[in-house]
């Protein structure tokens, strides 16, 4: 599978961010048991930040990001079973991170459930360019627990509890006064339900996120998508997806932080800040002879 994302950020006057994503995926089956994959991709960005809200602090932007991950998995059909074993490393000219994973599943012996049990860790360095933070390290433990079940022959449904407890440096060595916690813990649900209607040869997806964050945030995430195939082999994919968060309990809005109190912790970065968000999509694919497709997307 080859990618490419093109990502554009822009306020009025001002043509701000711009990210180039080139990325490449294979799976191959290595016998009838062992599957290997894994993927690389390249992110350039460049542009100007903002400050806060509409206001541009007018400082330049210019970095890369180059990562790769791999994952081999064996199967044990006669014993209705299935181990992964994965790594990824992820570089920047300021961040580097490194982790591995582990993740079993267990088929029912009809194979119309299975259930997800995995645990995953990272180590990360932080080396920011202003001499901030210099040879700052953050370490996490994240575990998954999910079940799939078919319901029907054409409805299946998938939901997955995730719990992520991390140590170390969460700060924005690039925000001034940016003083956060150095433990961060998170839990995460998510369900999602896929159901396909031989009339209109359609599916329905849709799906609900809820995430509760140890800095005081909570959000929930709900998406709908309709998968409608056209003759020639084409498919149309519209899609509405809405975000709401909480406020982490040490965000305090700029210029002005009403309430902050030297030496607590503080943070004006709008990624923490209570906001929503609709993001509408449009995906158009095309399925060509011997398994090739091809698809076009927009957010």
């Amino acid at each position: 599978e080859l990618q490419y994302l093109n990502c554009r950020d822009w306020q009025p006057g001002r043509d701000r961010m711009k990210v180039h994503a080139p990325a490449f995926y294979a799976l191959v089956p290595l016998n009838d048991t062992t599957v290997i994959e894994g993927g690389m991709v390249y992110d350039h960005m460049s542009g100007a930040s903002p400050l806060y809200f509409n206001v541009l602090s007018g400082a330049t932007i210019g970095d890369y990001r180059t990562a790769g991950d791999l994952k081999v998995t064996k199967y044990y059909p006669e014993l209705g079973y299935a181990v992964s074993l994965g790594g990824f490393v992820s570089s920047e000219q300021d961040f580097l991170s490194r982790g591995g994973s582990v993740t079993v599943q267990v088929y029912s012996e009809d194979r119309n459930r299975s259930w997800s049990l995995g645990i995953s860790g990272t180590n990360d360095r932080i080396n920011s360019s202003n001499g901030v933070a210099v040879d700052q390290s953050r370490n996490s433990l994240e575990f998954l627990v999910g079940v799939t079940q078919a319901l029907s022959a054409n409805s299946i449904v998938q939901s997955n509890l995730t719990y992520y407890t991390g140590h170390g440096y969460y700060s924005d060595p690039y925000k001034t006064l940016d003083t956060r916690p150095s433990t961060r813990q998170i839990w995460a649900w998510l369900t999602r339900l896929n159901t396909y209607f031989p009339g209109p040869d359609a599916t329905l997806k849709l799906g609900y996120r809820f995430l509760s964050d140890s800095f005081g945030s909570t959000s929930n995430m709900f998406e709908v998508a309709w998968v409608q195939a056209l003759p020639w082999g084409f498919t149309v994919t519209p899609g509405l997806r809405y975000y709401t968060q909480g406020a982490a309990d040490f965000y305090r809005d700029p210029p002005f932080p009403t309430g902050y109190v030297p030496g607590e912790y503080y943070t004006a970065d709008t990624r923490l800040s209570a906001f929503g968000a609709f993001t509408g999509s449009l995906r158009i694919a095309k399925a060509f002879a011997d398994g090739w497709t091809a698809d076009l997307r927009v957010d």
